[in-house]
């Protein structure tokens, strides 16, 4: 038992400034190469480095347009993280099975966790599919041999469970970042305490925590007090 980090990488250049904003949606719809001088996953870079450090192992989930750079996979093969599908076209079976694909021919190895960016109530980007459907995302992990799935509800007192004896499923979070967490009930105690005997699954968006003071404040101060785990 214990904590289970799980990172979106959402946007390929982050929000601010406006620039990277600018950058990072011209990635998610079209194209734009990818560039460490103009900020291609720094905060992904900082908080991996952070993570090697304290020898603690998340999963890293990837879109399409956040596919990473060498220095990236050179700090996920050196902390021995998992990389995740965040799915974005789950229109179909056949938009999945082309998602998963790309990405284990990008990084060079079977994919076995499965996420999904948005959670039904905005679309984010041309290729992006907007609606939750987390039932058949668990049927399409199930039938493509993974091993773990991440939802996005907010409850994170639910359990998760195995199905079949393969799958691990985590339908909820907690959300370190507002107002995605209800921080009357979810609070960082209530992650240190409930993580010492029970899998809880912490999501973050680096490009979010890293522009809160606070937020990173919290992040390091988890990893410093909770073992990570991979499933």
């Amino acid at each position: 038992m214990g904590l289970i980090i799980r990172i979106d990488v959402d946007r390929p250049y982050g929000r601010h400034p406006t620039i990277r904003h600018f950058l990072s949606r011209v990635s998610s719809d079209f194209y734009f190469p990818r560039v460490a001088a103009l900020g291609f996953l720094s905060e992904l870079k900082l908080m991996l480095r952070w993570l090697n450090e304290k020898g603690s192992r998340a999963y890293v989930f990837f879109r399409r347009c956040t596919l990473p750079s060498s220095s990236v996979l050179d700090l996920v093969n050196e902390g021995q993280h998992e990389i995740g599908l965040h799915l974005e076209n789950s229109r179909s079976l056949n938009a999945f099975l082309r998602e998963k694909r790309i990405l284990e021919k990008f990084v060079g190895r079977k994919i076995l966790a499965i996420s999904k960016h948005g959670s039904g109530t905005e679309r984010f980007g041309l290729r992006h599919y907007a609606p939750y459907e987390p039932e058949k995302y668990v049927r399409w992990a199930q039938m493509s041999s993974m091993r773990l799935f991440l939802g996005n509800l907010q409850d994170p007192s639910i359990p998760g469970m195995q199905r079949e004896g393969q799958l691990y499923i985590f339908h909820s979070a907690f959300w370190l970042e507002l107002p995605w967490r209800d921080i009357k009930h979810f609070t960082i105690d209530w992650l240190l305490e409930h993580a010492m005997y029970q899998d809880i699954v912490l999501l973050v968006h680096p490009e979010n925590v890293l522009a809160d003071s606070k937020l990173t404040s919290d992040f390091k101060m988890i990893v410093n007090r909770l073992e990570s785990r991979i499933i």
